[in-house]
């Protein structure tokens, strides 16, 4: 029963993945202008921040959506599939479960923010459009 729920899920991933995908395109919205010198501060504070991510998962997509809007430059690692990404992220953050945002401190600790709604409260406190 349950190789059968997977495979439902995935033929589902497969057959909406594109569409999806051609939404999120569609429906990016308008990056934040900040003068050049505080985008290159933003763009230097992006470089200690990854998001683990599923390529069609909403939830990311929602995460995504808000990272072109506030104009972060963060960079995405695909976990979606077993390999090196996805054993960072259950090593690091203890779960294989998206989106996860990895932030690594200043005195080198690091922090795994899970769930979009929180990764994207703070990004928007991290990231003041103003």
């Amino acid at each position: 029963m349950k190789t059968a729920v997977r495979l439902f899920f995935r033929t589902l991933r497969i057959a909406l993945g594109p569409f999806m995908l051609l939404w999120e395109r569609l429906s990016r919205p308008r990056a934040v202008a900040r003068l050049a010198q505080a985008q290159a501060l933003v763009d230097a504070q992006c470089r200690d921040l990854a998001l683990y991510e599923f390529r069609t998962c909403p939830f990311c997509i929602r995460v995504r959506q808000e990272m072109h809007r506030l104009a972060l430059p963060i960079e995405r690692r695909d976990a979606q599939h077993p390999g090196t990404r996805r054993d960072e992220l259950v090593a690091g953050g203890g779960r294989a479960m998206v989106p996860c945002l990895r932030i690594a401190a200043a005195g080198g600790t690091v922090d795994w923010l899970y769930e979009s709604g929180a990764i994207v409260a703070y990004l928007r406190e991290r990231f003041p459009e103003r």
